[in-house]
């Protein structure tokens, strides 16, 4: 099951909240959390209260358990643009645009956790390509 959560309007351009979703798509819930609490970005706070709805959604509405949750989808969108003008010199006016967008968290349980210790690692082996000849 796929449980949805949205903050929209949120007071912060797509493009710096991108950055933070990024990091936390594919990881177990639980992770994902303790990531963005030490994540020392605005943006980090504001996708931390949207996965929290979603977990909350989750866990009330479909009795799914918190610590099998995955974070399937983070999608960050544009919301609208306020448009202000900040005085210039010599009675001119520069345009000064407030960035909004619109922060949606999807968790599922359908997805299997996998973490990173349990990966198996890479060994990365030197192979020589020419033979050794014996005379």
């Amino acid at each position: 099951m796929q449980v949805k959560s949205i903050h929209r309007y949120a007071k912060i351009s797509a493009f710096k909240a991108r950055e933070v979703t990024r990091a936390i798509q594919g990881m177990p819930a639980s992770d994902a959390l303790d990531l963005l609490r030490f994540t020392p970005k605005k943006a980090a706070g504001l996708v931390l209260k949207t996965l929290k709805s979603a977990i909350a959604n989750a866990e009330n509405n479909n009795e799914a358990n918190p610590s099998e949750l995955v974070v399937k989808e983070a999608v960050v969108g544009e919301g609208p643009t306020l448009k202000r003008f900040q005085p210039k010199a010599r009675g001119s006016a520069g345009p000064i645009r407030k960035r909004t967008s619109h922060i949606s968290v999807t968790v599922t349980d359908e997805i299997e956790i996998v973490r990173r210790e349990d990966k198996p690692k890479k060994s990365k082996k030197k192979t020589s390509s020419a033979p050794a000849t014996a005379e």
